[in-house]
């Protein structure tokens, strides 16, 4: 599945109708109907009463089919027209007349009205948006604004229902600039709108579902549309790295995991925890000396080696100690707990022209560390993963995290090509993309992970996939997932103020026994 722009849409649309023959008031007729199944599907009582609030375009159009449809099945509804009906142009109008010709309930919105519009809202169970669509680029007209306001004076108390986009965001960006309906449900059409995983998109989309239309999906392929997919369940089954039943501990890969310091002990325990509970054969945890005491009460599963230190770090003499020991290991995690300080930029250099062609997850301060030696980065023979935040994304380009986050896609798409890295751009909605130009979407992931250690727990995963074989895009397509869905299903029994790094480990065990078949 992919998400797509509004461009993108449009296209396919225009294909549709095009080389296959279908008008656009068929595919309007099919969008309403679809919305209509899933009104009655998550109906929140026997009998509701349904407020459509409907604007003048193709949204609008829908939102005519959902209200005639309703009425057909005898529903409780009314129509609300936020536009004057000789503004209405094209298969929007023919489906208005449709409509309005049974003498079906219209409120038409004028000025005086809208004190009765919220009394309309206050009486209705459901509230379906079909005002804007993905039409909207920039801030929202006054007509519209205060209708979104007052809808979302109820979120949360009734059932919100956008079609194909909640109003007022932008299907590009995710940027809701003024405002923007709230929904509980958006139902799309063919694939959902990359706007739903960017900026405010997440906080408006709600739980969003993509419905056929007869626009075929295929034609994404036939018009050579380059879209960023969206990771399922599916497709991780097939990146998990399976397992022979005669395998070894030799089998499933050896991990090192090279971090801490004397502020931040739990972090590669973390990452340690999570490379062992999600399969690897064999986890070396490197480690200054001045924590290895702790490290090893802690995680008795692993092997250590504490590494020579200074004021609570590595010591650069460190390196000469870890370097003999390189060839064995398959996957190496560099960073967690590590620390910034004085020499940590030389150690990791050294380190980088030490190996030779082992795959290599760069996280926490060792981004920060490595941010002057991306050119070892890029001529590094191995894979790289890089794993940042946005603060720490920001600082290795040079930019605001403002800017990282108004334009998180083709950030993520230009530094992976630039610096021949896999990157994984951490957020609400996580982007992972590759030096080739693809990118994919994480769909799950919300607060519950928002804690120190979380991430420390996706860098043990990846690593973890790498050793046992994962190419670095499955391995981080996987890791990522994995992350994310443990996060939310532990969140449904701690709360989501509860959830912590081991929780999640906890998690990731339980998904990998249902994903793995």
């Amino acid at each position: 599945m992919y998400a797509a722009g509004k461009k993108d849409m449009q296209k396919m649309d225009e294909y549709t109708m095009r080389e296959l023959g279908l008008p656009g008031i068929v595919l309007m007729e099919n969008a309403g109907a679809k919305v209509v199944e899933e009104i009655v599907t998550n109906a929140p009582c026997a009998k509701p009463r349904v407020i459509i609030l409907a604007g003048g375009g193709n949204n609008g159009g829908d939102g005519f089919v959902i209200a005639r449809r309703l009425a057909d099945l005898g529903w409780n509804l009314l129509l609300c027209l936020l536009v004057n009906p000789e503004r209405i142009k094209g298969d929007a109008k023919v489906h208005y007349e449709a409509y309005a010709k049974r003498n079906l309930p219209i409120f038409y919105l004028e000025g005086p009205n809208i004190k009765l519009l919220q009394a309309e809202l206050g009486q209705a169970d459901i509230i379906v948006d079909a005002i804007l669509g993905t039409g909207v680029n920039g801030p929202v007209k006054q007509q519209f604004n205060q209708v979104i306001s007052m809808v979302n004076e109820y979120s949360g108390r009734k059932l919100i229902i956008s079609v194909d986009i909640p109003s007022g965001l932008n299907s590009d960006t995710g940027e809701a600039s003024g405002t923007a309906i709230k929904a509980d449900r958006t139902v799309t059409f063919v694939f959902p709108k990359k706007g739903f995983f960017l900026q405010d998109g997440p906080m408006h989309v709600g739980e969003w579902k993509a419905v056929d239309i007869s626009v075929p999906p295929s034609s994404a392929k036939e018009l050579g549309l380059d879209m960023p997919k969206i990771i399922t369940d599916s497709m991780v089954s097939d990146f998990i790295p399976k397992r022979p039943q005669n395998g070894h501990k030799g089998t499933f890969g050896h991990v090192l995991i090279l971090g801490g310091s004397r502020q931040f002990v739990g972090a590669p325990i973390f990452s340690a925890k999570a490379a062992l509970h999600s399969g690897a054969g064999l986890v070396t945890l490197a480690v200054p000396e001045c924590i290895y005491p702790m490290a090893a009460a802690q995680n008795p599963e692993s092997l250590l080696m504490p590494l020579k230190d200074e004021d609570g770090h590595f010591s650069t003499k460190a390196i000469s100690e870890l370097i003999p020991a390189l060839p064995q290991f398959d996957s190496i995690a560099i960073g967690p707990g590590m620390g910034r300080f004085s020499g940590g930029g030389e150690l990791l250099r050294t380190l980088l022209g030490s190996l030779t062609h082992q795959s290599i997850v760069v996280d926490a301060d060792a981004l920060y560390l490595l941010k002057d030696d991306l050119a070892l980065i890029r001529d590094y023979q191995g894979n790289v993963i890089f794993t940042p935040h946005p603060g720490e994304m920001a600082r290795l380009i040079g930019k605001s995290v403002h800017e990282v986050e108004a334009d998180r896609l083709e950030t993520a798409i230009e530094f992976a090509g630039t610096y021949n890295v896999y990157l994984l751009l951490k957020g609400h909605r996580s982007i992972i993309a590759s030096p080739d130009g693809s990118v994919y979407i994480n769909p799950h992931g919300h607060d519950a992970l928002g804690k120190g250690g979380s991430g420390d727990v996706l860098t043990g995963l990846a690593a973890s996939f790498l050793a046992q074989g994962s190419a670095p895009l499955k391995a981080l397509i996987g890791a990522s997932f994995l992350h994310a869905k443990a996060g939310e299903a532990k969140a449904e029994v701690l709360s989501h103020y509860g959830v912590m790094p081991s929780d999640i480990i906890d998690g990731v065990k339980g998904l990998l026994h249902s994903q793995v078949k």
